[in-house]
């Protein structure tokens, strides 16, 4: 049986909340990348704890994702299970922003729910980064453009993806670090009740 960790919206809320003050001093974000579906939430609340006085909110971009397969458990229940190739669902609209040229010479914050086996995301930053480098080049541009990444977690893991070095030194933060669990997210639950009723058997279970 697949051990499972529950985590609830509270958890997500709480995360983002003693996350928020350290991007801010090592990073402070102009633009948030969501990568769905997972990306969305933690990048939603995340903004409102980054919201710093006189200045308008972050822009949140989206960009789809996708490196998993359905494999049924032992309860012949539908479980994920890593994939091996990433599959892009969606890409960034910039229409609104003045194209792929906005990202040029601005700090940009990918965010994710977990960092599981890394691959998806070191295809976002190396398509990312591609993308920029375009935009660049065709403005003769000298400006560079930072990005960070930020998960609710990450697993303790040999990971399969590797990201560059100066996202790793500094600018790759992660709320949690957890073992090799299977995170069951509240927006992935079917019922809320019963999986807000199993995260709280499992921290009373943990003495948490």
């Amino acid at each position: 049986m697949v051990e499972k960790l529950y985590v609830t919206y509270n958890d997500v809320h709480k995360l983002c909340q003693q996350a928020a003050p350290q991007i801010l001093a090592d990073f402070k974000p102009q633009l948030m990348i969501a990568i769905g579906g997972g990306g969305y939430v933690p990048a939603r609340i995340l903004r409102s704890f980054l919201k710093q006085p006189g200045s308008p909110n972050i822009p949140i971009q989206a960009i789809g994702l996708s490196l998993y397969e359905q494999l049924p458990d032992a309860a012949d229940r539908a479980v994920e299970a890593p994939g091996t190739k990433v599959t892009r669902t969606q890409w960034l609209d910039l229409t609104a922003l003045g194209e792929m040229a906005n990202l040029v010479g601005r700090r940009v914050l990918i965010v994710d729910e977990v960092d599981d086996t890394r691959t998806t995301l070191e295809y976002a930053v190396k398509e990312l980064q591609k993308d920029v480098e375009e935009a660049r080049a065709k403005m003769g541009s000298d400006l560079k453009t930072e990005f960070a990444i930020f998960v609710l977690h990450n697993k303790d893991k040999t990971k399969k993806g590797v990201l560059p070095a100066d996202i790793m030194d500094g600018r790759y933060l992660a709320a949690q670090t957890v073992g090799d669990e299977w995170i069951c997210y509240p927006w992935e639950a079917m019922d809320i009740d019963e999986h807000d009723s199993n995260s709280a058997a499992a921290k009373a279970k943990k003495g948490l």
